[in-house]
């Protein structure tokens, strides 16, 4: 006699997906909204200035958001895991320095790009560590390396400065060069925000960033290495900061014990603003360089329409605030429509 085995129940959709897909729906909108306040910025400032968008305008733009856009990559990786890196900007400026020293002594250009990013990985491993080993809250960690770093800095460099008179022709002349009106450090910016977004994509490792941002317990009971993903972003998030530092000293040709202060409100402003929730769990990097890419040109609109350009700050916080107030706007309505379905299913 046959025993016919019992059918299976159908499996039922679990809400948690559900949630992911129209949460990221809503959020891709509003990305999607970035370049069209950006051409319509642009569009506005070329009717009042015609000479903005010429070959050395559109190069002067792409070259104002390089670095910004590089950091902003790398600490999108963070954010999307519900932490943050405070210390980038100081990391910047100390990266800055050490490939100025490299080069002052007569070293390779390459080398010192090097050293920059080898410096900027251990800041960024010492962030990883303290955060997911040491189970410190991130603000509290970054806040207090951002001080250790610029301190380091500060006694490092004392008051010696080093500018373009001090580097290679050659290194110099590639920091502000391109093909055409494309600098070559945009160029380098663009491959590494695909080469970071196909990763975030394509790979578990980079997928489960999204996981451990959403739902930190989950990920952890799912199997997912919460530690060692939270320290491979912060890790990175450091080399990104290191490169920033020497492309920065490749464009300005002039470091200080100052340089990079200040610039992680900045970037934090960049990441949030181009999509990437404070909360985590959502957000592209491809939103953090439009972010990036949208702040640095306020600096070059304003005075190309003859407004004061102490209006940036200000503009700038607004951005934030607002980015953070849809954000939240957002998240309140994709949560009240998930209720609805859910009580619809059930």
């Amino acid at each position: 006699m046959t025993v016919a085995a019992p059918e299976e129940a159908p499996v039922a959709e679990v809400p948690k997906a559900g949630a992911t897909r129209l949460a990221d729906r809503v959020f891709k909108m509003r990305e999607l909204a970035i370049p069209v306040v950006f051409l319509v910025m642009i569009g506005v400032t070329q009717a009042g200035n015609s000479a903005f968008l010429s070959e050395q305008g559109i190069k002067d733009l792409l070259l104002n958001a390089t670095i910004l856009v590089l950091v902003a990559t790398g600490q999108s990786l963070v954010v999307i895991t519900r932490n943050v890196d405070l210390s980038v900007g100081s990391t910047l400026g100390i990266s800055a320095f050490a490939a100025g020293v490299h080069l002052q002594g007569g070293g390779d250009p390459v080398a010192a790009i090097a050293l920059a990013v080898l410096l900027g990985i251990g800041f960024g491993l010492l962030n990883g560590l303290l955060v997911s080993l040491g189970q410190v809250p991130a603000l509290v960690v970054t806040l207090g390396t951002l001080y250790i770093i610029r301190g380091i800095d500060s006694i490092w460099v004392g008051s010696r400065q080093i500018t373009a008179a001090d580097l290679p022709g050659s290194f110099v002349d590639f920091g502000s060069g391109g093909i055409s009106a494309v600098p070559y450090l945009a160029l380098i910016a663009l491959a590494v925000v695909v080469a970071t977004a196909y990763h975030l994509k394509h790979f578990g490792s980079g997928r489960e960033l999204y996981a451990l941002g959403s739902n930190p317990e989950a990920a952890r009971l799912a199997g997912i290495p919460v530690r060692k993903r939270i320290l491979a972003a912060y890790t990175f998030c450091g080399a990104l900061a290191g490169l920033a530092g020497a492309l920065y000293l490749a464009r300005f040709g002039n470091v200080d014990s100052g340089t990079g202060s200040g610039y992680e409100l900045t970037v934090v402003s960049a990441v949030v603003v181009g999509g990437v929730v404070f909360t985590g769990g959502s957000g592209s990097v491809y939103g953090a360089a439009l972010g990036a890419l949208l702040l640095t040109s306020i600096n070059s609109v304003l005075p190309a329409l003859g407004v004061s350009s102490v209006w940036v700050l200000a503009i700038n916080g607004i951005l934030l605030i607002l980015a953070i107030a849809v954000d939240r706007i957002v998240a309140l309505r994709v949560a009240t429509a998930l209720k609805k379905r859910n009580a619809r299913h059930a």
